[in-house]
């Protein structure tokens, strides 16, 4: 029964035209799932980039302030003085 009621609108040119823009329809909804959740993986990814930048950065000012730090105690003392401090 249910397969003589699928043989006949199989065989219905208005059913096949029906079920190729159905079709059609599901592979273009798919395919912009798909670009969406590309999308949102890349913006992720481009955030996690920018966090270990700005990381970097300031651990990149961090060794260049204590580079030019004062070898010793009385480095630092005569940096004070001479008022470079």
């Amino acid at each position: 029964m249910i397969c003589g009621l699928f043989a006949t609108l199989a065989g219905s040119a208005w059913t096949r035209t029906a079920i190729r823009y159905v079709i059609t329809a599901i592979a273009i909804l798919l395919f912009l799932l798909a670009l969406r959740r590309s999308g949102e993986r890349a913006g992720r990814l481009a955030e996690q980039l920018e966090t270990i930048e700005r990381a970097h950065d300031v651990q990149r000012r961090m060794l260049e302030a204590a580079a030019c730090r004062p070898a010793s105690r009385n480095d630092l003392a005569e940096r004070m003085r001479d008022g470079r401090f």
